[in-house]
């Protein structure tokens, strides 16, 4: 008789903690495709429907720089209920909602639970983890960080074809709850807990308005070119940029007495900083090609939404499947072995998309979008565990809300890069058509060579737990 093998406590958290990320973050772009829709039922324009999604990405941005404090000061089993049940109860809002105000300040709820769950998984991870598996488990992340907002339009389109647009809440509520009833029953996680002194009170607004600025100003470039002006986009970025300047400036005098909100100390440690760089890179590339791959396919090629968020299922599979493998290949060779040709990889696909025609066969559009997410995979994973792998145990929270918050800023930046570049190289007054599309494209490719040449300053093998600051 074969004697089965019992499944470590470790195990059933992270697959948990993996799973609840996947569900929450699958929410960011879910909303992409079904926008045309919402404009029509809730009699909203284009621009105040755009909110849906941009006021997530807002949110996200403000929460994340703040969970870093928040895993020091509180039991990281009560972080994941409060964040699962917030975000269940944005999910039923939303699901009811009367009118846009009440799905939009639904949206937000949703944010705000799911900005603590990414950061909260990656520690637990790095803390529970031997370092020698750490790429591996880590490859699992790339499921949860990647993967979802690549699925998220094809879901969309898939529930939009049969059903209203009520049921992308109606089937994540159920799933969400299991997930909440099954961290009360199983979650045990014990996180290293060492902050007793009150969250400074100052930072919190500091944070918000640096955050909420940057990427609020960023999101409004899009609109600015297409001739829909508003708020000048220069107002809330330079608040931002100020409000940055003076967050910094506190952090740093906060911090020699582990005080800060949101410790930098991880940007003294080169791996981080250097792994960290080619993420918002390889970011900003994903989200602007989630965004314009969906417009060239329907109003270039004037094929169907759920055409278009089809477009995205094989690649966002594969990376999937890969992220482990990945991670495995990463424990052996470390981060530089994948990151070149991954990064080479993502280059030739996104000049690929910029040499795309009206009348391109859908099977070639597949074919790059493919090659893009595989190279994506062989660097995100990679990328991600050398960069927290590098940082003591002590800054593992404060690394990751780095991390993820960052990826909030560069979806949102190269949103706005991406849609700015083709609304203004368009000739059919800044509705999306080939040469825009093409040039927009281009400067993703652009972006892509400047991953290729800092691919080459990752390290050659893993990083170790006791990797020294740079001073």
């Amino acid at each position: 008789m074969t004697q089965r093998r019992a499944v470590s406590p470790d195990t059933v958290v992270i697959a948990l903690l993996v799973g609840s990320a996947f569900v929450m973050i699958l929410n960011e772009t879910i909303m992409s495709v079904a926008l045309p829709a919402l404009i029509v039922d809730l009699d909203v324009t284009a621009a105040t429907a755009q909110w849906l999604t941009s006021g997530f990405l807002l949110t996200m941005a403000v929460v994340i720089p703040m969970t870093g404090a928040l895993l020091q000061r509180f039991p990281a089993r009560g972080v994941y209920l409060g964040s699962m049940a917030t975000f269940c109860l944005g999910t039923l809002l939303a699901a009811l909602a009367p009118g846009f105000p009440v799905l939009l300040a639904a949206r937000v709820v949703q944010a705000c639970g799911t900005a603590v769950m990414v950061p909260l998984l990656m520690t637990t991870i790095m803390t529970l983890v031997p370092v020698e598996k750490r790429g591996q488990t880590m490859g699992t992340i790339s499921i949860v960080i990647a993967v979802a907002p690549a699925v998220g339009p094809t879901l969309s389109g898939l529930i939009l074809g049969s059903l209203g647009w009520r049921w992308m809440f109606w089937i994540v509520l159920p799933i969400a709850l299991a997930a909440l009833a099954a961290g009360a029953r199983w979650l045990r996680i014990t996180l290293e807990q060492r902050r007793t002194t009150p969250v400074d009170v100052v930072s919190v607004p500091l944070s918000a308005l640096a955050f909420a600025g940057l990427v609020f100003g960023l999101s409004l470039f899009g609109q600015s070119a297409t001739g829909h002006p508003g708020i000048p986009a220069w107002v809330p970025i330079s608040v931002g940029a100020v409000a940055m300047v003076l967050f910094v400036l506190r952090q740093i005098r906060l911090q020699r007495d582990d005080g800060a909100l949101l410790d930098l100390r991880p940007f003294t440690y080169g791996r981080f900083t250097v792994s960290l760089t080619l993420v918002v890179l390889g970011f900003m590339a994903l989200f602007g090609a989630i965004i314009m791959l969906p417009l060239y396919v329907q109003d270039v090629l004037g094929r169907s939404a759920l055409i278009a968020g089809l477009i995205g299922l094989p690649g966002g599979l594969l990376m999937g499947v890969a992220g482990p493998f990945v991670g495995r290949a990463y424990d052996r060779h470390g981060a530089r072995t994948l990151v070149i040709p991954g990064s080479l990889l993502l280059c030739a696909a996104l000049w690929g998309f910029a040499t795309l025609a009206a009348d391109s066969p859908i099977w070639e559009v597949i074919g790059l979008q493919t090659v893009m997410m595989v190279g994506l995979s062989m660097m995100f994973t990679p990328l991600m565990t050398d960069a927290l792998g590098a940082l003591p145990e002590s800054l593992y929270s404060h690394g990751s809300a780095i991390l993820t918050t960052l990826q909030q800023v560069a979806g949102a930046a190269g949103t706005a890069l991406f849609i700015m570049v083709m609304t203004t190289n368009s000739r059919s007054g800044g509705a999306p058509d080939l040469p825009g599309v093409r040039a927009a494209f281009t400067v993703a490719a652009v972006v892509a060579v400047v991953a290729v040449g800092a691919a080459f300053f990752t390290g050659r093998r893993p990083a170790p737990a006791d990797v020294a600051p740079v001073h």
